[in-house]
């Protein structure tokens, strides 16, 4: 994931080379924008909040994320809905 923190409309864009980016609008401070990427990847997959981890890069706008009960494939479809591009 490439998260852009404090954006004016939080959502998955589209990509950025070969990781998904992702706008939040809570700020990078005290790992609130983490928080945020959290909540909207699980409201935006479907999943439980707890189902979604952050798993490298909790102080880089990079990150790697883990999410429990999907497979890969299933997470791409998902995002590519939600960015509005084919997967």
């Amino acid at each position: 994931m490439r998260v852009v923190p404090g954006a004016r409309r939080p959502g998955v864009v589209g990509r950025h080379g070969s990781a998904w980016k992702v706008r939040v609008s809570a700020p990078p401070e005290d790992g609130r924008a983490n928080q945020a990427l959290v909540g909207l990847l699980a409201e935006t997959l479907r999943l439980p909040r707890k189902a979604v981890s952050i798993v490298a890069g909790h102080g880089s706008r990079d990150k790697v994320v883990a999410c429990e009960g999907l497979s890969a494939d299933e997470v791409e479809s998902r995002l590519s809905s939600a960015a509005g591009v084919e997967a």
